[in-house]
This record gives structure tokens, sequence and C-alpha cells, in this order.
């Protein structure tokens, strides 16, 4: 039987603890890489056969209680455990159709930004609304459209992106949180299939079920016209239109970057009026 979202997700997350990361003493010799199935039911207090028909998709229908035994047997952090929930159908919040239209007053507040690139993505990374030095940030880019096309498919994004695998790791860990939102799942599930077929590197990070929301950790850019760039960034959830999040970037003030910034927003405004 081919299994569920959920049962996959299982089978690759204990594939990613090793015993001693749980308090289990493991044997020498031992060939399975993570966890064994015993040990997990051992952990959440559930039976082995429970949870192999969890894995196998002919349990499709947890208890919260037992969800969150697995998310401390699993050593789930916040995201993972939210994205187990979701999986299971139980999200905290019921679904929402996420909109690809941005009201005119946020696009009127982006635009004021006449310093800082700002940007409306939604929850499969869509990019749906930039400003103007948004624009010259990605200016390399065939296109600004989504950040998972940007990121894998387009040429640029391997010399954009100072760290290309981190900014990989961390756009697939974002998109899989995507998944566990059925008001984003086909969506999301399309624009898998089309850079699967297109990415090995992709197709191996989408094999690991890593799950991450956006972080605050400063991003390390390539530009081409300014050179090296270093931008800390903050997300907040657009509270009229859920599923989408504004993502502000800046540089610190007096810094070599923030010089820079702001030679690439010159440089752009320049050129939009030759």
């Amino acid at each position: 039987m081919v299994s569920t979202e959920l049962g996959t997700f299982l089978k690759a997350r204990r594939g990613h603890v090793q015993p001693s990361d749980v308090g289990i003493t493991a044997q020498s010799g031992r060939r399975v890489s993570g966890l064994r199935r015993e040990e997990v039911a051992m952990l959440a207090g559930v039976s082995v056969d429970y949870y192999t028909r969890l894995e196998q998709g002919r349990e499709r229908n947890p208890s919260p209680a037992v969800l969150n035994a697995l998310a401390g047997a699993l050593a789930l952090d916040t995201d993972l455990r939210e994205h187990l929930f979701r999986l299971a159908g139980l999200a905290p919040t019921p679904p929402t159709p996420v909109r690809k239209t941005v009201d005119d007053s946020l696009r009127e507040l982006l635009s004021s930004w006449s310093h800082t690139p700002a940007l409306i993505i939604d929850r499969r990374l869509d990019v749906l609304a930039y400003n103007e030095f948004a624009g010259a940030l990605y200016s390399g880019f065939e296109r600004i459209d989504n950040l998972v096309r940007m990121t894998f498919l387009d040429p640029f994004g391997r010399r954009f992106f100072t760290d290309w695998e981190r900014a990989t790791t961390s756009c697939v860990a974002n998109l899989r949180l995507a998944l566990g939102h059925t008001g984003s799942v086909d969506d999301v599930r399309a624009l898998v299939l089309e850079v699967h077929d297109a990415s090995a590197e992709f197709r191996e990070l989408w094999n690991r079920h890593d799950v991450r929301g956006k972080t605050h950790e400063a991003k390390e850019f390539r530009h081409p016209a300014v050179g090296d760039l270093v931008l800390e960034y903050n997300a907040f959830d657009v509270r009229s239109a859920p599923g989408h999040q504004l993502i502000v970037y800046r540089a610190s003030a007096g810094s070599p970057s923030d010089d820079k910034l702001r030679l690439s927003g010159s440089l752009a405004a320049t050129t939009d009026r030759s």
C-alpha cells in the first residue's frame, strides 16, 4: 500500500534521529541509519504494530496525544511538530485558500520604502509583489517570480547566493512546511513536481523531509553590480491575507553592505531612467 504523506514524513524523520539524540545506547555493528520502528514506538508509548500501520498508511487518524508523543520521540522542533499535526489533519487553524493578489494599500507601503528591499511572498514562495529596491537586489535573475525556481532553476542563483547550499536547504525546508497547509497543497505539489524533475539537488533535499519556517539570520548575496552583501531580514505575517508574508531586508547602518545596497538602488534607478 502506498504510504500517506504522514507515513512518509514519519519514516524520513526517524532516519534523521540517532539513538544518542534520544538517550538510546546503540549496540556496536548497528546497520540501521537512524531509529528503528521499535525504538520510536517504545519512546512514544505506542505498539510497534500501530506505529508500523502509521508509516504504511494503514492508520491515518492518530490522536493529538499520539502525535505529541511521536513528536517527542522524533525530537521534532516547533515547525516540524506543527507540520506533523497538519499532515494528520489536525492543523490548529482551519484551511484558508491563499490569495494570489496583494492589496493596493500594501503595495503602496512597499513602494514607500525607498531605502530597503521589501517583498510579499506566499506559502509556495511565489513573489507576489516587491518594491523597486527588491527589484534592484534581484536584478540578475531572469524572472522574479518564485524563490524556489530562482534558487534552483535560474543559473544566476548559484552565483547570487554566496552559500548556495545553505540557501537551497532553507528554501526546501520552507516549501515543505507549506505542504502541510491544505489551502496550499495543490499549488505546492505542482511546483515540487516541476523543480523535482529539473534539479537533482532539489530531489535530494526534498527526500530529507526537513521543515523550517523563516528565520532572522543574516543572508549573504553577491550582487552583479556592487559585489558581496550581508543583509539581515525580518518576516511578518500579513493579517489581512493568511499565508502571505512581508519580507524586509536591511543592512547594518554604516556597514559596507549598507553603502553597496544604496548603490545598487541608485544604479537600478539610473538604468530605469535611461
